[in-house]
C-alpha cells in the first residue's frame, strides 16, 4: 500500500487565492494515484495521498522565508 505525501505552500495559483482549491487537490490525488497504477501497478484503491499545506512563513529557500526570497528575486530581476 503506497503512501504519498505532497507538500505545497499554502497559497493559491490564481490572484487572490490563498490556498490550492479542492479541485486542484482532487486532481493531484487522482494524478498521483494514476501514476502509481501506471508505473508500479499499484491499485488506486490501495494508494493513500496526503496533501500537506505549509504556510509560506514556514517554508524557506536560499536562507530566507519563501515570501522574502521571492521578493528578493523580483527585485533582482527588475534591476
Amino acid at each position: 500500500m503506497p503512501i504519498v505525501t505532497i507538500q505545497i505552500t499554502r497559497e493559491g495559483t490564481s490572484p487572490g487565492a490563498t490556498a490550492a482549491t479542492a479541485e486542484e487537490k482532487a486532481a493531484l490525488i487522482h494524478g498521483v494515484s494514476k501514476l502509481l497504477l501506471d508505473v508500479l501497478h499499484k491499485p488506486m484503491d490501495s494508494t493513500f495521498v496526503v496533501i500537506d499545506e505549509v504556510e509560506t512563513e514556514n517554508w524557506g529557500r536560499g536562507g530566507l522565508q519563501v515570501d522574502r526570497f521571492r521578493e528578493q528575486q523580483r527585485a533582482q530581476s527588475s534591476e
